[in-house]
């Protein structure tokens, strides 16, 4: 009993820190251009703003898309059952500059330093192909990510994305804020493991969930802190880029080391990829 009680008392001091920290650093955010102000504006109102390389047009993105073309032939290549569970192949790819530099673009920052309202940390970059399965496991489940309180992660993708590719798909961030009763009723239920579909549309209905389709060069910048998320069942292959970002430190950072750590294998095929690459 003492110690849940210490563990609340450390939260709560936590969390106060934390506030008085957001406070203090809201004279030293970057001034935003009005278009990106519209981005941080919009991930305040609902937690994800959806556009595409070609609009938000950095410098860097043309070397980014040679970087992940390059590297995607090799990955995905071993057969797999089409009625098994196939989980992704994920390859983290920070060490490489056409895909760390992308995600380090001042502008690029200066948004994301806006909207989580402290110094940012970017932890790191992979690049994943997620095959056909038919049943719900895993990043599929329904789920909060749980590295910060504030978390963004930039979603690319690589193809086109249609339903048959499995799409991002998410709630809304007013039908599971903490002022809704539903905030509670699935508290519990995504706390370890995520939930699949059918015990999520009782409590939110299908019809109410976002999903997020789009050509190749979609960018997502979505809180998966914040907003319930999954990737949904396909019957065809989906390419993605994905980039992490978090306050500085983060809440959890033990949970944030796989964006740049070996987690993930590297194969000899992609090193030698990775190798040309970087001599570019």
């Amino acid at each position: 009993m003492l110690n849940i009680l210490q563990d609340k008392i450390e939260a709560l001091n936590s969390e106060l820190v934390y506030r008085i920290n957001l406070w203090q650093y809201t004279q030293n955010l970057p001034t935003l251009k009005p278009g990106d102000r519209l981005i941080v504006d919009t991930l305040k109102r609902e937690g994800i703003y959806i556009t595409t390389l070609a609009d938000l047009g950095l410098d860097t993105t043309p070397q980014l898309l040679e970087a992940a073309n390059s590297l995607l032939p090799n990955i995905g290549t071993d057969n797999y059952a089409d009625s098994a569970q196939n989980p992704p192949e994920i390859y983290t790819v920070t060490h490489l500059p056409h895909f760390y530099n992308w995600g380090k673009e001042t502008r690029l920052l200066n948004i994301l330093e806006n909207y989580i309202g402290l110094p940012v940390a970017y932890h790191g970059v992979q690049i994943r192909k997620d095959f056909v399965n038919t049943s719900q496991f895993s990043t599929m489940l329904w789920h909060r990510d749980s590295e910060d309180r504030r978390i963004i992660k930039i979603i690319i993708y690589l193809n086109d994305v249609e339903e048959k590719n499995g799409p991002f798909e998410y709630v809304p961030a007013s039908l599971t804020s903490i002022s809704n009763l539903n905030f509670y009723r699935l508290y519990a239920k995504i706390y370890n493991t995520g939930i699949d579909d059918a015990t999520l549309d009782k409590i939110v209905p299908k019809s109410a969930w976002k999903s997020c389709l789009g050509p190749a060069g979609t960018v997502i910048l979505v809180d998966t802190q914040r907003l319930l998320h999954h990737g949904t069942v396909r019957t065809h292959e989906r390419s993605t880029l994905f980039f992490v970002y978090t306050a500085n430190p983060p809440k959890r950072p033990g949970l944030c080391t796989q964006y740049w750590d070996d987690t993930y294998p590297k194969p000899e095929t992609l090193q030698k990829v990775s190798a040309s690459i970087q001599n570019t």
